[in-house]
């Protein structure tokens, strides 16, 4: 049975800075640590209800925020924040996160895990890439963006990707070969799943349209229970 969680805005060292997120606790008070990364619209009410639904189901979630506070529900100005935020400022704020969920006395897990949508399912890649060992568990739901690693040799986490066969950012035939591609470079554990689907199928505030819910359903149980199984 899910668990009621408790939430608040955090501040965390990046890289001698400050950065900020969402963070959402289980109600036991402690649990494994997972990432949650946000779309191109920035820290939206949706990505804090991801982190909120984690927490209910016994994780400790943490949301930062790439965008130092700034959200849209307009896609062009989501394009052009999103061009703004450069891959290695992405990067160097999730470390940051990193370091600070697996300090906290509530994360039980010796590593964190990661869930992003859209931009953030690029950067989940690139998190997943750059930090080894530290990763339990990448989950990318149609991953786009600056984030997206060229090269994945550095990929220990267990990969569970959801895609769209519909998706027009991000076609399947460029999905099916980055699954071929993780697996061949990493050695990693790689599973992917398509749904006949568009592009941000999972997002239920639906800034697009394009939400569709049995799909959405279905990937989740799949993300939560993956995550469960390999966050320890």
């Amino acid at each position: 049975m899910a668990e009621k969680s408790a939430h608040q805005n955090v501040t965390f060292p990046s890289a001698g800075q400050q950065a900020h997120g969402y963070l959402a606790t289980p109600a036991s008070g402690s649990g494994p640590g997972v990432i949650v990364i946000q779309e191109w619209w920035g820290l939206t009410d949706h990505i804090r209800d991801v982190a909120d639904r984690l927490a209910a189901e016994g994780f400790v979630a943490l949301a930062p925020d790439l965008y130092g506070g700034w959200i849209t529900h307009d896609g062009d100005e989501a394009a052009e924040m999103m061009q703004k935020l450069p891959e290695e400022e992405g990067a160097r704020l999730l470390t940051g996160a990193v370091d600070y969920l697996l300090g906290l006395e509530a994360v039980t897990s010796t590593k964190v895990s990661a869930i992003g949508f859209c931009m953030g399912g690029g950067f989940v890649l690139a998190l997943a890439a750059q930090q080894g060992d530290r990763i339990a568990a990448a989950v990318p739901f149609y991953g786009v963006g600056q984030g997206v690693p060229a090269a994945f040799s550095g990929v220990r986490a267990a990969i569970q990707g959801h895609y769209a066969t519909e998706d027009t950012s991000f076609p399947v035939e460029q999905a099916r070969a980055q699954e071929r591609q993780i697996r061949e470079e990493s050695g990693a554990e790689v599973t992917y799943y398509y749904y006949e689907a568009p592009h941000a199928f999972h997002n239920d505030g639906n800034p697009q349209g394009n939400y569709r819910p049995e799909a959405a359903r279905l990937a989740w149980e799949r993300a939560v229970g993956f995550l469960r199984e390999k966050t320890s």
